[in-house]
């Protein structure tokens, strides 16, 4: 990925400002910055970074509850910065999805690898979740494709065989998919029925 675009949360303007200035050393390019989470998801929301790093205590949201939404919304990564490590702040951080805790003052030593963790183990996730996705797709096609099968099986006195090619060549004639022709079929079934 050439030059990942970065936004930076965080209330201490020279801490932001001395982080900028090691994320561009490294390559990152800052697409912007704010002190409070109603600011972070907004500048998320219009600038589409490949990642955020956050402060953990915001005025309006906290960093842990932009990272909650930007994990549900499917919005990018996020990296939560904190002063002092607390007891449950790796619990939280887990719940809310955050890909990595940094304690300040961050070195660039540390801060290269937690980023490129972040980016590279967050498109690793949308890549199985629509992988999960097409799956369940598949399965529930296969599903609706076998009811159809069976509905023409009995209506039609059809075999298995005869059943299947007929939904396949209904979907090519048609040009649609086969989970188009059997959901037809199925409806055009629960119609006669009713």
């Amino acid at each position: 990925m050439a030059n990942p675009r970065i936004i930076i949360i965080d209330s201490d303007e020279a801490w932001c400002k001395h982080l900028k200035t090691m994320l561009g050393k490294l390559g990152y390019l800052v697409v912007g910055d704010a002190s409070d989470g109603p600011g972070a998801l907004k500048l998320v929301r219009t600038r589409h970074p490949d990642l955020l790093i956050i402060q953990d205590h915001l005025p309006g949201l906290s960093g842990l509850e932009v990272a909650r939404i930007m994990y549900e919304d499917k919005l990018g990564p996020v990296i939560i910065t904190t002063d002092y490590m607390q007891q449950d702040l790796v619990e939280k951080a887990r719940e809310a999805r955050v890909f990595s805790i940094l304690l300040k003052p961050v070195e660039e030593h540390d801060l290269m690898p937690a980023v490129e963790l972040a980016m590279g183990n967050y498109q690793e996730i949308i890549k199985l979740e629509k992988q999960v996705k097409e799956l369940r797709d598949t399965l529930e096609t296969r599903k609706l494709v076998e009811k159809a099968k069976g509905i023409l099986m009995r209506t039609m006195r059809l075999s298995e065989d005869e059943a299947f090619k007929r939904i396949q060549k209904q979907s090519m004639n048609k040009r649609i998919s086969m989970r188009a022709v059997a959901e037809a079929v199925i409806l055009a079934h629960n119609i006669n029925q009713d």
